[in-house]
């Protein structure tokens, strides 16, 4: 099966590294387009037995799941240029544009003579260049295998969440921006350590490792946050007088609020 990924900025060339990094999938089977060659020769420079082109019309012509991975300004000039090539009945089309929901997919690829193909759209964050990515998933006009097909596939750069529609917004919000909250939330405590005599670069691995090591325990254990949290808190302690103040000066609530202001409504 070939995958074809239109677009080589941020998040296609992510994808492009995941899948070519993955262990079930041939990198002569991913194609690659973009107008900038200087980004196809360094997708090239890192995987070489993967396909670039220039033409999004020839990765069409070879590809049997097809990703959109540009931005939303420009989904509908790609959507016209390659639908007259698509073969509705066989390719999989997979919208990573955010914002541009199914409703808008459906009249961009609407054909009087072709039946609409089978769409979805995929919100995956920074990670799945490692394997490591987190990936919400909605489809339309999929049955049963095809659904299968895709989640198979980008089970191979993370953890797949398949969810309605209406959701994809707040999951964005949650996984795809929340990477970001997430180192944001690195450098403070990196700059919390120098501020106490640490060295920096020393600070980033023990702060790294220390939210590696509290998600592998909530995956282990299947446990509640507070429950961690209750472990480490004693009366009178250091942890619950540090977790006292985050609060006081607003944790929670900013973390809530970042949230919510990053949601597409």
């Amino acid at each position: 099966m070939n995958i074809g990924i239109i677009g080589g900025g941020n998040i296609g060339s992510a994808i492009v590294c995941g899948l070519a990094n993955s262990s079930s999938i041939k990198n002569n089977d991913l194609y690659v387009s973009d107008l900038s060659q200087t980004r196809l020769q360094e997708l090239k420079n890192n995987h070489q037995e993967i396909n670039t082109t220039i033409s999004n019309i020839d990765l069409v012509q070879q590809s049997d799941i097809i990703i959109l991975a540009v931005k939303p300004w420009i989904i509908d000039s790609i959507v016209n240029e390659i639908k007259q090539y698509i073969d509705y009945k066989k390719q999989l089309i997979v919208s990573v544009a955010a914002g541009i929901d199914f409703a808008q997919l459906s009249k961009l690829f609407h054909d009087e003579e072709k039946q609409l193909p089978a769409l979805f759209r995929m919100i995956p964050n920074t990670a799945i260049a490692i394997n490591k990515g987190v990936l919400t998933l909605s489809e339309l006009n999929a049955n049963t295998e095809q659904k299968n097909i895709v989640k198979k596939l980008f089970s191979e750069l993370g953890d797949v969440f398949i969810v309605e529609e209406k959701q994809l917004n707040a999951f964005m919000s949650l996984s795809s921006c929340g990477i970001a909250y997430a180192f944001r939330y690195i450098r403070a405590a990196v700059e919390g350590a120098v501020e106490m005599g640490i060295n920096a670069e020393v600070a980033q691995k023990v702060v790294m490792q220390t939210l590696i090591g509290a998600a592998e325990l909530l995956k282990a254990n299947s446990s509640h946050p507070e429950a961690e949290i209750d472990k480490v808190t004693t009366p009178g302690g250091i942890t619950i007088k540090g977790l006292n103040e985050m609060e006081a000066h607003g944790f929670t609530n900013a973390v809530i609020k970042g949230l919510k202001a990053s949601l597409i409504k």
